[in-house]
């Protein structure tokens, strides 16, 4: 669980890291199962439903920049879920339903593997209450060389930004447009097996990966079950196999939460890193 002054970061920050909620057992084995996938994806040529590909992957050298919905690729991403202490943190921020949003793992090869521009969760996916967040499992130790999440701490109490540029859903806020302390950033960095929380209205991005150590960071957004998305549900049966712990429910709780809708869509639909790549002002190199 939570300690009192970790649960009063959050609620200042909006972001907290917590130590040692993976083991070594755990970590191992998602370590075995993502060289297994990045193996996998050696033949792979192009964007598909499992890799998002960095521009230089080679069939010789692959790199990746994400591995989509692994929780859905090996059975340790789901496990990691219902396991403790995670579960007993997800039911102290968010209640005793809880449903998975989405997962990914952000590979975030060695000399150069991609960075994200600024953004908000919650502007890809508003729902009708705003009991989200989103959990980061560092995988291997993160430090500052190797592109760690950077968070500005309090974002999460000023409001939902625009992520279009020229008409268009981009997936990022243009640091020009919006006048956010962004050297105030707080660095998610920590030993393999620490977790960040942030909030879904927390401002977040991370520069490219400089260093010639690879940052694997496994990402899970989580939401209470009465946090319904307001873009709708395409699969009823689906939605709610993603239910982590507790009951399901058909009723929304409603709330007066700030609203932008992703649309119109991307130019470039997929992930967030194709979303981004039509800017033209961009905060890191």
């Amino acid at each position: 669980m939570l300690s009192s002054r970790q649960l009063e970061t959050y609620r200042r920050d909006g972001v907290v890291l917590v130590e040692n909620v993976a083991d070594e057992a755990m970590l191992a084995t998602m370590r075995r199962a993502l060289a297994d996938l990045i193996a996998r994806s050696a033949p792979v040529t192009q964007h598909d439903d499992v890799y998002d590909l960095e521009p230089d992957h080679t069939r010789e050298n692959p790199r990746l920049r994400r591995i989509k919905l692994p929780h859905l690729r090996d059975p340790v991403f789901r496990a990691f879920c219902t396991s403790e202490p995670l579960l007993s943190i997800l039911k102290q921020l968010i209640g005793p339903d809880v449903r998975m949003h989405s997962s990914k793992l952000n590979v975030k090869a060695p000399s150069g593997g991609a960075g994200l521009e600024w953004h908000q969760d919650w502007a890809f996916h508003p729902h009708t209450n705003a009991s989200l967040l989103a959990v980061g499992l560092m995988l291997e130790d993160c430090r500052v060389e190797n592109g760690p999440m950077l968070v500005l701490p309090g974002s999460h109490k000023s409001g939902v930004h625009d992520h279009n540029a020229e008409g268009r859903f981009v997936g990022a806020i243009d640091p020009e447009r919006t006048p956010l302390d962004y050297e105030t950033r707080i660095a998610c960095v920590g030993k393999a097996g620490t977790i960040s929380i942030h909030h879904t209205f927390a401002v977040h991005g991370s520069a490219p990966n400089t260093s010639r150590f690879p940052r694997p960071f496994l990402l899970y957004e989580f939401m209470a079950a009465d946090a319904w998305p307001l873009m709708g549900v395409k699969d009823l049966d689906e939605f709610d196999s993603r239910m982590i712990c507790g009951e399901k429910t058909y009723c929304p709780r409603l709330e007066a939460v700030p609203v932008r809708l992703p649309l119109p869509e991307a130019h470039n639909l997929g992930s967030i890193y194709e979303n981004q790549t039509t800017l033209k002002r961009r905060y890191f190199a």
